[in-house]
């Protein structure tokens, strides 16, 4: 049988090889001529290639040519990567030995004599291999042949793609709003079992995820179900693994030791006395024992009271016989063409040429979203070849497999093709970071090629851009954290793909494997089957993940051509020295593991781009990291007490690096950062007090990182005396034009420096008006000593704002956010000696949230003005304010507030109206602002620490769309609004009371008489009052 891969990856692999011929090894004294003899045998064998892929099926003598040449191209590989190895090695110890008085030049050149005797044996091997691979090519009767691949698209430009516009965000659920309907109409219907099961079951590729994860979200599943828990199944797990996903899912304790039952209570503790939402996602056991048991458990998880009304969703492709299943059928063709049509031309109108294809298109869909959407994007990706790819290559399909294999076989590259491949190293239903995706396949060697110009970094967003595009991958979106997933089906293809080259080792699978092309391992389960397949293999190794179990000295040494490796599990293992001598190793992973220390030896290993480290774990760096030459990541965060390695400015590859905690010693000062001008992404400086000037500070070159778009600066917190010199060094901070966020801690300067604060305010070009033109988030957090804070003028890209606990300033002007049109979100937060702060609130239209809290002398009076301009208002927070007078238990701290703009804004229309309101108030108030009974709107109230309030108005009634209320301090509240006050909120789902005794007595199911409050609120679902 053919193998779908091996094309691509010899072609990949000989790519690599040349790339690393031509580089600096090819010029190394001693073997020029072996290795231009060597690249002309590969450019040879390249040509011929493609002719050889297309003869495989017919031919098995050139099957076992492919098989050949794929284990002599690795061979190649990994002699030229040795060599690049000793060109990286003996720059290293050049650049140290300079800086030494006594230089060992005998002992060196000794060593380097014999190495080059060795290396040179083995580049003649290789030589001669590939002579006799290209003489059997003549013999075979390849001849080199012109391949018409697909175009790559035209690529981004180059710098950092985190804010690329993509179609890879989920679309709106495509012609399943029926379903949905009738699902969510069941669900919420009464019933008397305590727990209730739906399957939706039906063939791969239906959307029954999708349609589970529409219903999951459904506002009103939220406003009836107590609990919701999501659990993706995506395998048979034994009953106890599946309680241990659940309870993984409630708490994250699901990796705690325990056995069954004390797994159970667990969970009847987090869900025995709620109604609850239990969705299990991609089920595959039919066990009708194991799921009456399972149901069963849930059923007497409250033995004594259990409420009704919960239910378990099922999404699977089985057929579960004791429950009645809601099967899912096939779309309708209209609704797969609009699926289809969105990925091809993505709103634009749709081509003559694409229309005329349209009855094609729908019968090769087959009423099947997932093949719409992945036969979309092939067609985007091939838009030369459209009529010839339905007519022609799809003419018999019928199965989403089958299309899904096209859609890899349209990729427009050998190396995409492997990258997505590889994906399959990772389990069904994975979210894999998309960072770790590419710096994964860049240790691999996947991304050499394709884009000129462009960092291997780069190529990688791209090569993600077009697995997105053809729909074989999905992104998920946390923030900042990019991740991004399979299809179930599509993991399948993959891991077909990869069927030759990876084992996957757990308790389910076995570990024989007679395959000498297996070079990705993951030992989930370390048995003797899993010991002797790495003893069997570990020398073709490239790539090894080991979730169990530890590395001993002897295993190291036998990974010799290891390009990764993943430790997850390992619990205070210190790593054998040996693994300093894995050459090729270019991706090491400890975040799983609590790895403490590093041995020195890994500074050996010159070709290491990538080390990812457990956060807050590691004591100690190795102090000679400064050589690990070709780092290019290092993930690793910890406290600003901890000290960095010497001479981290030799790292000039280096792109990211979470912190740099500035030292008093040379090798250790900020000057460091100077030197790495690629770093890109987040950084953040601690300890900047130990910088001296503004000329110290001007050596972390800041203003030339082009790709750094969050800073995060911060001071000491507890330094004494008055000989702060922050102003200057932070004058010398000045950052890149292209930063995005910029978070300023314990900053002891009296105010801020020009390139921040002290603007122009007029120009021709509003956008070369300030210094940081896409700043979209600034942060001033404790900055005790800062006197005031000039306009931020022009910050039209400025999002979100935040000053925090700064006791120096007194006033903030009223013209601060003159233009900062874009603001969403304000926060004066803790700033003890503001007493003014008087913003035209006309400057900020697009603010949605505004918190202006514990600033105890602000006065009212000098509050924002002008609410009735924020339309976009959603959110506000408020209070304690001072006032002249010291009649507090009437409210008038409150008076002077902008309420009718509040109210006039809010009442204009429901789409612009307020949601949420906090309002905080003082010990000895008696009353509420009775302004708020007219925010009609809100869902959200909290009040905190109205202390004198002894009962709750009747206006209450008035909150018809109120779901939420907290209230909290209210030491002297008895009653809550009337009974028909209370029963007019009708969307009420949730009150909670905290430090209010007196009430809680009144609350309690045993309370009886007049002043018993029970009656008002036992209907509330989720009810919690504590005093």
């Amino acid at each position: 049988m053919a193998d779908a891969l091996i094309s691509s990856t010899i072609q990949v692999t000989l790519e690599r090889a040349l790339s690393l011929a031509s580089d600096r090894i090819g010029l190394l004294v001693g073997f020029k001529k072996d290795v231009a003899g060597m690249t002309r045998s590969l450019r040879l064998i390249n040509a011929v290639l493609a002719d050889a892929e297309a003869k495989q099926n017919q031919d098995g003598a050139v099957q076992e040519w492919l098989n050949s040449l794929e284990e002599v191209a690795y061979d190649a590989d990994n002699v030229l990567d040795e060599l690049h190895y000793e060109s990286l090695r003996h720059q290293v110890e050049s650049r140290n030995r300079h800086k030494l008085k006594v230089c060992c030049f005998f002992s060196f050149s000794n060593i380097n004599l014999a190495l080059r005797w060795r290396m040179a044996s083995k580049v003649r091997d290789i030589k001669d291999k590939l002579n006799e691979i290209n003489q059997r090519a003549h013999g075979l009767l390849l001849v080199s042949r012109a391949v018409v691949t697909a175009a790559l698209p035209a690529a981004p430009p180059a710098g950092d793609t985190r804010n690329r516009q993509t179609d890879s965000v989920v679309a709106p659920m495509v012609g399943r709003a029926d379903d949905e309907s009738k699902i969510v109409k069941m669900l919420l219907s009464p019933s008397e079992k305590v727990v209730s099961v739906l399957p939706i079951n039906g063939m791969g590729g239906l959307g029954k995820t999708t349609l589970a994860k529409s219903i999951y979200n459904n506002h009103q599943i939220d406003g009836h179900f107590q609990k919701k828990i999501w659990v993706c199944v995506s395998e048979k797990v034994p009953r106890v693994e599946l309680f241990k996903l659940i309870l993984g899912q409630l708490n994250d304790k699901k990796d705690e030791v325990g056995d069954r039952q004390n797994i159970v209570q667990e969970v009847g503790k987090e869900l025995g006395k709620l109604r609850y939402l239990l969705v299990l996602d991609d089920v595959w056991d039919d066990s009708q024992t194991l799921w009456d048991d399972f149901f069963n458990t849930l059923t007497g998880l409250n033995p004594i009271n259990p409420p009704k009304g919960s239910w378990c969703l099922i999404t699977t492709r089985l057929h579960l016989v004791a429950h009645k299943g809601y099967p899912l059928g096939r779309l309708p063709g209209d609704h797969c063409w609009s699926i289809l049509k969105g990925k091809v031309v993505d709103g634009e109108e749709v081509p003559n040429e694409l229309d005329a294809i349209k009855d094609r298109a729908i019968q090769i869909c087959n009423g099947l979203p997932l093949v719409a959407s992945v036969l979309g994007g092939l067609l985007r990706l091939r838009k030369d070849k459209w009529r010839s790819i339905l007519e022609d290559r799809l003419l018999n399909l019928n199965e989403a497999m089958q299309i899904l294999q096209l859609s890899f076989d349209n990729l427009p590259s050998p190396a995409i093709k492997k990258c997505f491949a590889y994906c399959s190293i990772f389990p069904k239903d994975a979210e894999m970071e998309g960072d770790m995706l590419i710096e994964l396949w860049m240790a691999e060697g996947f991304l050499q090629v394709d884009l000129k110009n462009k960092t291997m970094e780069e190529i990688g967003e791209y090569y993600l851009e077009i697995l997105l595009q053809s729909s074989l991958l999905e992104e998920i979106r946390y923030d900042e954290r990019r991740c991004y997933k399979m299809h179930d089906m599509v993991h399948d293809v993959s891991k077909s793909i990869m069927s030759k080259s990876t084992k996957v080792i757990n308790s389910e699978i076995g570990s024989e494997d007679n395959s000498n092309q297996v070079r990705c391992l993951v030992i989930e389960s370390f048995g003797d089957g899993a010991k002797n397949l790495f003893e069997s293999r570990s020398n073709l190794l490239h790539t090894l993940f080991l979730s169990q179990g530890s590395l001993s000295d002897d295993m190291l040494t036998k990974l010799k051509n290891l390009h990764v490796l993943k430790l997850s599990g390992v619990q205070n293992q210190n790593l054998p020295i040996s693994i300093g001598k894995l050459t090729h190793l270019r991706y090491i992973n400890f975040e799983g593991c609590t790895i403490e220390t590093l041995p020195e030896s890994v500074c050996k290993l010159y070709n290491l781009q990538t080390l990812r480290l457990k956060r807050f774990v590691l004591k100690v760096l190795p102090k000679g990291t400064c050589d690990l030459i070709s780092l290019r990541h290092l993930h690793f965060y910890t406290t600003k007490e901890f000290q960095m390695p010497l001479n981290m400015g030799r790292l000039t590859c280096l792109q990211t690096l979470e912190f740099f905690n500035v030292g008093r010693e040379k090798g250790r000062r900020i000057g460091e950062l100077g030197s790495l001008k690629n770093l890109k992404g987040k950084l953040i400086i601690h300890n900047l007090e130990l910088v001296k000037d503004k000329e110290g500070a001007e050596e972390a070159k800041l203003s030339e990182k082009t790709n750094l778009f969050r800073l995060q600066l911060e001071w000491a917190h507890d330094l004494e005396g008055d000989d702060y010199n922050d102003k200057d060094v932070l004058d010398g901070l000045r950052p890149h034009p292209n930063l995005e966020v910029l978070l300023i801690f314990f900053f002891m300067g009296d105010q801020f420096p020009r390139w921040l604060m002290d603007l122009p305010t007029t120009t021709t070009l509003l956008e070369s008006a300030t210094t940081l033109p896409k700043l979209a988030r600034l942060e001033f957090n404790h900055c005790n000593r800062c006197r005031e804070l000039l306009p931020l003028q022009n910050f039209m890209s400025l999002t979100e704002l935040q000053i925090d606990g700064c006791d120096g300033l007194t006033n903030l002007p009223g013209d601060m956010l003159h233009l900062c049109i874009s603001l969403q979100e304000l926060r004066v937060t803790n700033c003890n000696n503001l007493i003014s702060f008087p913003l035209d609130l006309q400057q900020t239209p697009s603010l949605l949230l505004l918190v202006l809290t514990c600033c105890p002398k602000l006065k009212t009076s000098m509050t924002p003005k002008g609410f009735g301009f924020l339309t976009s208002l959603r959110e506000l927070e408020i209070g304690p304010f001072s006032d002249d007078g010291d009649d507090h238990e009437n409210s008038s701290i409150y008076n002077e507030f902008d309420w009718s703009g509040l109210i006039s804004s809010s009442s204009s229309s429901s789409s612009s109206a307020l949601r949420k309101l906090g309002l905080i108030g003082l010990p000895h108030m008696e009353a509420l602002p009775h302004q708020i009974q007219y925010l009609t709107t809100l869902t959200s109230l909290t009040l905190r620490d109205f202390g004198g309030i002894k009962a709750l108005p009747d206006w209450f009634g008035n909150f018809a769309a109120l779901e939420k209320l907290w209230l909290i301090g209210f030491k002297e509240l008895r009653h809550l609004p009337s009974e028909d006050a209370m029963r007019s909120l009708t969307k009420l789902k949730l009150l909670w009371v905290y430090r209010s005794p007196l009430l809680k007595e009144r609350c309690t199911p045993e309370s009886s008489g007049p002043d018993s409050q029970w009656s008002k609120v036992s209907h509330i679902q989720h009810l919690r009052i504590i005093g």
